[in-house]
């Protein structure tokens, strides 16, 4: 069993603030073997999948009054006919008990979950292998988690299977996409949502997408959306505060897994400039991961000039992070000029090679070159 103490550590705080707490992610990203191997001894775990589950449960007083453990899994809760009603009448009536629900990625989207359960409930989202879960997975090589992706049976699997990436997709379709929104043609929404895996890390025009796959503006808006509500991909919007010279509506969009965008690109083996490209989105997933509530932005000005992320602290601070494969690829022309525009703030460039967090100059500014998990740490510290 591989121990993953960080997202435990989420879970377990989230039910500090609510007894209902919904683990959601894309399929493979092992919720089934974090919920199984969470309370251990001290939790029931119900597999939603099975036929007799919904007899089991049909009464939920009885069940929750007849059941001797502390913690409640329920996995793969949105296979039953009414979940909603079996959790709320958890949190209502036996407000003691932990209850963990699982879940795909379209856990908080559906039908079955909608309104019931407000206020009653806290949502954590499973991404793929953190680079700093990586030596638990028996891996530490980080070239290994660009190529392979974070899905564990990809990482672990000896070598880099076509088949297991297009399995996913068929499987993403049928279960999760066809379920929830109804689109029939698998091979039009598939051939949409490759190009995105390839347009992954740049800007996505709506109309140059319509074109290029050869469907309605319309249906790549839907498509889209569908992709955003199921996180398989992220849409990165642009900072701004009104300049004239800076880029205000056009999103930069993020596949969710770095295994899926190396298998569209056909890029393997990795050359760096590749690594560079999906260190980013490790990067991105890094800060999913830890700002939970916190929009993610990105800045460009027209010129082209642009900071890989921002966050924003407070009413004039912004932290710009950018990030790079090897650190003496950064020459903080961009940085310096959206600096010029917005001076409050911290400055990181994250890059794989800086085990211990240290400062540089660059010109007029302090730099923290730092893994990505210490912009997190150094945000906690003030």
């Amino acid at each position: 069993m591989i121990e993953r103490p960080f997202w435990r550590k989420r879970i377990e705080d989230a039910w500090q603030e609510a007894s209902i707490v919904c683990l959601c992610g894309v399929r493979r990203a092992g919720k089934t073997t974090l919920a199984g191997d969470l309370g251990g001894e001290r939790s029931l775990y119900i597999n939603c999948d099975l036929p007799s589950v919904e007899d089991m449960v049909r009464d939920p007083q009885l069940f929750y009054r007849s059941c001797e453990k502390p913690v409640v899994v329920f996995d793969e809760i949105h296979q039953l006919r009414d979940p909603a009603r079996l959790l709320k009448i958890g949190a209502d009536e036996f407000p003691v008990l932990k209850i963990l629900a699982t879940g795909s990625s379209t856990l908080a989207a559906s039908r079955k979950f909608r309104d019931t359960l407000a206020g009653r409930k806290r949502m954590v989202h499973l991404v793929p292998v953190l680079v700093s879960e990586l030596p638990a997975f028996g891996e530490a090589a980080i070239t290994r988690r660009l190529l392979h992706g974070g899905l564990p049976p990809a990482l672990l699997a000896e070598s880099k299977k076509p088949s297991f990436y297009r399995e996913w997709m068929d499987s993403f379709f049928a279960r999760d996409i066809q379920r929830l929104f109804g689109f029939r043609d698998v091979n039009r929404f598939n051939a949409f949502f490759e190009y995105c895996l390839r347009q992954s890390g740049g800007q996505l025009e709506q109309t140059k997408a319509a074109c290029a796959v050869g469907i309605t503006r319309p249906t790549v808006e839907s498509h889209l959306r569908a992709l955003e509500i199921t996180h398989a991909v992220t849409l990165v919007r642009p900072f701004h505060r009104g300049g004239q010279n800076e880029i205000i509506r056009q999103p930069k969009i993020y596949a969710f897994d770095t295994g899926f965008v190396s298998w569209a690109r056909g890029w393997e083996p990795l050359r760096a400039d590749d690594c560079g490209a999906l260190w980013e989105h490790l990067v991105l997933e890094t800060l999913q991961a830890h700002f939970t509530d916190d929009p993610i932005r990105y800045w460009r000005d027209k010129q082209g000039r642009e900071v890989d992320f921002v966050l924003s602290r407070g009413r004039d601070a912004v932290d710009a992070i950018e990030c790079k494969w090897s650190a003496n690829a950064f020459d903080g022309a961009s940085l310096r000029t959206f600096r010029t525009l917005y001076p409050k703030g911290r400055n990181y460039l994250v890059t794989p090679s800086a085990t211990v967090a240290y400062q540089k100059r660059k010109g007029d500014m302090d730099v923290t070159v730092c893994s990505p998990e210490e912009i997190f740490r150094s945000q906690a510290c003030g």
